[in-house]
């Protein structure tokens, strides 16, 4: 069984920058994906952000360019740096562990966010 678990939410104001940590529990498999999924109160949940190896990431297009995802050498830690905040990034923010296989796979996941190990969430507020 594998557990993520994210920190580093918090209120920022718009313009604001944030870092998000997503510890893995358990015994993750390397060549898993790591994701970021937000949901706020009147959105749909929405894939923000994906990892399948170092060179390979996706992002959605709201937040493409001002998003970061990364990961430690080892994958048992998963960043998201968020810069240049708005108030529609407002939202908790998950954590996902994906049993992806291939790139492809991973760009599908983020377009329709389902299956996986999901963490409890992190919130994160940005005021105007």
């Amino acid at each position: 069984r594998v557990t993520p678990v994210e920190s580093g939410g918090g209120s920022v104001q718009a313009g604001g920058s944030l870092r998000l940590s997503c510890v893995v529990y358990g015994s993750p498999d390397r060549s898993s994906c790591m994701a970021w999924v937000r949901k706020s109160p009147d959105k749909e949940r929405e894939g923000v952000a994906g990892v399948y190896t170092r060179r390979s990431s996706v992002y959605s297009d709201s937040v493409k360019g001002r998003f970061t995802i990364s990961q430690d050498d080892d994958k048992t830690t998963t960043y998201l740096q968020m810069n240049n905040l708005i108030p529609d990034d407002s939202g908790v923010y998950y954590c996902v562990y994906v049993a992806c296989t291939t790139y492809g796979s991973l760009v599908q996941w983020i377009q329709n966010p389902s299956d996986g190990s999901w963490g409890r969430g992190t919130q994160v507020t940005v005021s105007s």
